[in-house]
């Protein structure tokens, strides 16, 4: 009687087409989930995502990007880091230069449980998608000739001195490539040199080199040149005040008016600041902070 009881139980609660589903799903083919790797990041480290363009150089160069710096495909890439952010509240700052762009996951993130294969592929596929969806938007009359490609890697820092580490490594890269880039093709553009001369010329060259050719051949002040070109771009969450109109019926009137409304939003904003000095940390202590 009790077995007959538990069945009748089990038909009502469990009608035979799901029951069906159920043993289907349980099929003799699920062994195959054992070889899926285990990537879980370990806990109570920031999590690093670093986008790269693949073969940007020759992508440049095909839809006639500006030397040294193309601010339009600076700003596009700032766009994309900001989608990306807005899609992925988890991440808490991103840093880009030239053709890169890293994204910061708080330590205390448990975003699909910390799974390094999603924060890389989410990061990268969004980052893509955006380049290719809003590219008209920053370069009207230059068509997109192929679809661009990204790759990316998932680091972890333990600290956040290793975390500010690996942001300084970023901007002094920055800072180093875009220097020799800005001399470059001041001697190819200005000075008439070739390519290959240009690179020789700058062989064996120190900074101070650098800016002494800029200066004095080119009346370059190096530290007058764009500070996004020099130092790059921070994303970070901030309070912004938006304002909206809209249509409402107040009390005693017959029709409705249109008011303005305001309202307190987070939402990403890009800065062109000095991330490698403590000034920056100080003016944003709640970039990093556990309640972030």
């Amino acid at each position: 009687m009790l077995r007959r009881g538990l069945s009748v139980l089990r038909d009502h609660w469990f009608p035979a087409p799901l029951l069906l589903r159920r043993e289907m799903a349980k099929s003799k083919f699920e062994y195959v989930r054992e070889f899926e790797v285990q990537d879980t990041c370990l806990h109570n480290c920031w999590v690093v995502v670093r986008v790269d363009g693949r073969n940007f150089h020759r992508f440049s160069d095909q839809h006639n990007f500006t030397k040294p710096n193309d601010p339009r495909a600076l700003l596009l890439m700032n766009h994309c880091a900001k989608n990306v952010m807005d899609d992925i509240k988890d991440i808490c700052l991103a840093y880009g230069q030239s053709d890169e762009y890293s994204f910061v996951f708080h330590k205390k993130s448990n975003w699909y449980k910390r799974r390094a294969s999603k924060f890389m592929t989410h990061v990268v596929s969004q980052f893509a998608s955006s380049y290719v969806f809003y590219w008209k938007e920053f370069f009207p009359d230059q068509p997109i000739l192929y679809p661009p490609g990204f790759d990316g890697r998932v680091v972890l820092y333990p600290s956040i001195q290793n975390l500010k580490d690996y942001l300084s490594w970023r901007q002094a890269d920055c800072h180093i490539n875009n220097l020799y880039n800005t001399v470059f093709w001041a001697l190819v553009q200005k000075g008439g040199l070739t390519p290959a001369q240009a690179q020789e010329r700058l062989k064996g060259t120190l900074s101070g080199d650098k800016n002494e050719i800029l200066y004095s051949e080119f009346d370059i002040n190096y530290n007058n040149e764009s500070v996004m070109y020099r130092k790059g771009s921070i994303v970070i969450w901030s309070k912004v005040n938006e304002i909206s109109k809209k249509m409402i019926k107040l009390p005693h009137e017959a029709e409705e008016k249109e008011v303005e409304v305001c309202r307190v939003r987070n939402k990403p904003i890009v800065l062109h600041c000095d991330v490698i000095s403590d000034t920056f940390w100080e003016e944003h202590p709640e970039v990093l902070s556990s309640e972030s």
